[in-house]
């Protein structure tokens, strides 16, 4: 019989791994918040923490008054404002003050904050002062020291922007956290680990942040945050060196141990919502031209190849693999940056596309794009993550760093002349009966090799599919006078319902001249 394990037991072991100790540094810098003793605090020192609960029973983290905590809903959550008069950092001595989100129906879990200086942590403990709420709140009820949701990073106290009101980061919820780019705005999210997504007969695991230690030594532009992360099969140390500029970039390095077996082991996996786009939407569906924070993954191969694959709302869950060996770089992006094309004024023209950036050797593995059925924007819908080709099994120890990168574009954007709108309709010629089983497809590519063409030089459109017959195949100018700006046009016959995979670039003799289209067309 397997005996249970409590969060004080957890703790008496990290004691005894040297963790915390009863000499531990003072020093921390004043702050309107309530801290518990100083402890010694590193890196290495989380990491053993981390390898020592992975050798335990999952204790998970804690809920407190769940009668409480329940009843404070989307409605009520919202009312509840930290006051920024106690943010971390308020007065120095790192530039950017951090705040705290509450508990609530949809973040019932608590997340132990802790400030971290020269070496030594202290916890914050929880405190209703803290926070700005109704009289009449649910909230007012908890205990003294709940514990927090999440936290935020505010806007840099001597910058342009009322630190105030703005923020940068957020962590809340499982293992999830996002970022702004250049054009102030919130969109897609990343997580630590994305462990067996879409896998028949397996749930899911969300594991959890439950510890953060925040890093007042950081000045300049950036900040560092620890977490230790946890879940049934997993438990980890991140460190994440977060550096504000006009975009956000994020060093991560991770060090996780397995407890159980993984089937789809996702690393650096990121999350967004693909409703739909110009490629295909149902009549009436919606008023806007189209819905989404990201409209397509973006694939820089190991072997120099760039890709670009448009996303779809699929019909049932589908996910597809680009095997890989060292990827230089994935990510989701929202290339389209017309509000014309949205219309609708919670900013979709202007979320951020997130880049993963691998540091050192990756190995053999794929990139595998999770895409989810979905009939509204409120649900997160797309992944796209690394999963090694190696198995991962309990037991096995994985270390990992990456950068990522929040910003309006990829930070590494291809020379070759990339893929801009994707188009479909009825196949066959207007003004003549339409053919059954026959689709149209209009693929735009606009850049500088396509700027390059001599006077009468046409692209040819270099086609590829997993089944079926291509016809009408042409090349021509859009005509908008914009520069460089072509599209290839071709009418695919297909019969049945499977997936067909396709490929399309754009040459000129022996010349590439566009990034690689990828895409998976549903018959219907």
């Amino acid at each position: 019989m397997t005996k249970a394990i409590d969060r004080r037991s957890v703790l008496k072991a990290a004691a005894a791994l040297g963790l915390f100790s009863a000499n531990a540094a003072q020093g921390f810098a004043a702050t309107a918040m309530k801290l518990g003793p100083a402890v010694p605090f590193s890196f290495d020192g989380l990491k053993a923490m981390a390898q020592h609960m992975a050798g335990e029973p999952y204790v998970g983290p804690a809920r407190p008054s769940p009668d409480i905590v329940t009843k404070i809903n989307y409605e009520a959550w919202g009312k509840i404002k930290f006051n920024m008069d106690h943010a971390l950092f308020a007065e120095g001595p790192g530039r950017f003050p951090v705040s705290f989100f509450h508990l609530g129906m949809f973040f019932q879990k608590a997340v132990e904050m802790h400030a971290v200086d020269a070496g030594s942590a202290r916890q914050i403990i929880y405190d209703q002062s803290y926070f700005e709420m109704p009289e009449d709140s649910i909230a007012k009820k908890l205990p003294q020291g709940a514990g927090f949701a999440g936290l935020r990073v505010q806007e840099a106290r001597d910058g342009a922007l009322d630190w105030h009101k703005n923020d940068w980061v957020a962590f809340l919820g499982a293992d999830y956290f996002r970022a702004i780019g250049e054009l102030r705005q919130y969109g897609l999210s990343a997580r630590a680990v994305a462990l067996d997504v879409a896998v028949a007969g397996r749930p899911e695991e969300f594991p959890d942040f439950t510890k953060f230690y925040i890093d007042q030594a950081e000045t300049g532009d950036s900040l560092t945050i620890y977490a230790l992360l946890e879940g049934p099969s997993i438990v980890g140390a991140c460190r994440f060196v977060l550096e504000r500029t006009n975009r956000v970039t994020m060093d991560i390095d991770q060090t996780l141990f397995l407890r159980s077996d993984i089937t789809r082991f996702g690393l650096a996996p990121l999350t967004s919502m693909y409703w739909f786009s110009e490629t295909k939407k149902e009549t009436g569906i919606d008023w806007r031209p189209e819905v989404h924070d990201s409209d397509g993954l973006a694939l820089w191969m190991g072997s120099g190849e760039r890709a670009w694959r448009p996303l779809n709302n699929a019909p049932r869950i589908i996910t597809s693999s680009f095997t890989d060996d060292n990827p230089r770089g994935f990510g989701l992006l929202q290339r389209d940056r017309s509000f014309d094309h949205y219309q609708d004024g919670v900013n979709y023209d202007r979320r951020p596309s997130l880049w993963v950036e691998p540091k050192g050797a990756w190995g053999k593995g794929a990139v595998q794009l999770v895409e989810i059925p979905t009939d509204d924007e409120i649900h997160d819908n797309i992944v796209a993550m690394w999963v090694p080709e190696k198995a991962a099994v309990a037991g096995s120890e994985v270390t990992l760093s990456y950068r990522l990168t929040w910003a309006a574009d990829e930070p590494f954007p291809t020379q070759l002349a990339r893929c801009v709108a994707t188009r479909l309709g009825n196949g066959g010629v207007p003004g003549q009966p339409r053919p059954k089983g026959v689709r149209k497809f209009m693929v735009e590519f606009k850049g500088p090799p396509l700027e390059a063409l001599p006077f009468g030089v046409k692209p040819e459109a270099v086609l590829w599919a997993s089944r079926g017959t291509f016809s009408y195949i042409f090349t021509e100018a859009v005509p908008d006078d914009v520069p460089g700006h072509w599209r290839a046009q071709f009418d695919l016959t297909v019969s049945g319902t499977d997936p067909v995979e396709m490929r399309l670039y754009l040459r000129a003799g022996d010349k590439t001249l566009s990034e690689t289209w990828l895409y998976q067309y549903h018959p219907f």
